[in-house]
């Protein structure tokens, strides 16, 4: 199939479309705005439902109902928009409910500035709202990931009853880059035996997160926690690049991955030996992956556009068996090639140190600077 130039924003939007979404509710917010105002249009076209909301809040309670039909839906937001949902997609876990959601993360904290970050890390793969319940969460690195990334958010929340969120950020919702659309697929014609589709000549169903008995509640958290279990087992993704003879690795997940392998590659070009591992799913974490890479590395870079977030995930995956390095840039600044470069040169010298926290290192030697 040809390629298509398009805007990341839209070209997500496209992906759903064609991966069987029937109802998108959303609301504005910069910079995922594209994707709504594509919608708009698209769905109508197809017969599709499209709402405007009035608010996030009133969203994402439609995107609930619609979900419990047993049809595929989704909203997208950004950061604080985002915030607002976090009720919302609670409630959806709890009632074991399909949706995916799009997060085009922006600067903050509050309502912060438009410009791309990555700090809804934690909001998304450690938060999401209150109660025990993981959402699926895939990181793309580029327009085309995005794409296939999307229609895999579908998949996933519908085969493990799970609110599967696509992490992306400004810099990617705005660029255009090429990309193959998928397939358009046909619209589901059969539907789960929980899904709430009209109960003449059956007993009627309910579904709601709703649980006043403790002990019925409890055993919804465990079925919840087993499910989780069945994700990580067969659902973790990550690439690998340059890691056969790799004496220090770069990780970083979606934007920040994607800058760190042009530093990577130009680091090899000097003839220094480092690799890079991008994690795809941030939530299941590839913990093995880390796990095992310290018995074969000197030390590791965790290069992201927020505070150190993902960072504690490879702290905790790898036991601080290996010295750990940080370097990021925060605010909505997208990192250069060159400073990670930089940051890979100092790493290579050394001396590396297990002893106290990578962020705090990083922060006293940026101190000076700011």
């Amino acid at each position: 199939m040809a390629r298509e130039l398009m805007k990341g924003n839209e070209a997500v939007a496209e992906a759903a479309v064609r991966a069987g979404v029937e109802a998108y509710f959303g609301y504005p917010i910069t910079p995922q705005t594209e994707l709504l105002e594509y919608m708009s249009r698209r769905m109508p076209e197809l017969g599709r439902a499209f709402v405007q909301a009035e608010s996030e809040l009133g969203a994402i309670n439609m995107v609930y109902g619609a979900a419990c039909t047993g049809k595929r839906v989704m909203s997208s937001s950004s950061s604080p928009g985002v915030s607002l949902m976090l009720e919302g997609i609670s409630y959806i876990a709890g009632t074991e409910i399909p949706m995916v959601m799009v997060d085009v993360m922006r600067g903050g904290p509050g309502l912060g500035n438009i410009a791309p970050a990555q700090a809804d890390y934690n909001q998304m793969v450690h938060g999401g709202g209150h109660g025990d319940y993981r959402p699926i969460v895939l990181a793309p690195a580029s327009v085309q990931e995005s794409v296939d990334l999307t229609v895999l958010a579908f998949d996933l929340a519908d085969k493990y009853r799970s609110v599967a969120v696509v992490l992306t950020d400004g810099s990617l919702g705005q660029m255009m880059e090429p990309c193959e659309l998928p397939p358009m697929q046909p619209l589901k014609t059969s539907f789960p035996e929980w899904s709430v589709t009209g109960s003449e000549g059956r007993e009627r169903r309910s579904l709601s997160s709703i649980n006043l008995d403790p002990s019925m509640q409890e055993e919804m958290n465990f079925r919840l926690m087993r499910r989780w279990q069945e994700v990580e087992a067969n659902e973790v993704r990550y690439k690998e690049y340059f890691m056969d003879d790799a004496q220090f690795v770069v990780t970083g997940f979606g934007s920040s991955g994607r800058v760190a392998l042009t530093a990577v590659r130009a680091a090899r070009a000097e003839g220094i030996k480092v690799g890079l591992i991008r994690p795809i799913t941030v939530n299941p974490f590839p913990i093995k992956v880390y796990a095992e890479i310290v018995k074969k590395v000197e030390g590791i870079l965790v290069v992201e556009m927020n505070a150190g977030q993902m960072l504690e995930d490879v702290l905790a995956a790898t036991k601080y068996q290996t010295p750990i390095e940080f370097f990021a840039r925060m605010g909505g600044i997208v990192p250069f090639p060159d400073e990670v470069l930089n940051e890979i040169h100092r790493m290579v010298k050394g001396p590396l140190t297990t002893e106290g926290h990578p962020r705090d290192r990083w922060l006293n030697r940026t101190a000076h600077k700011k």
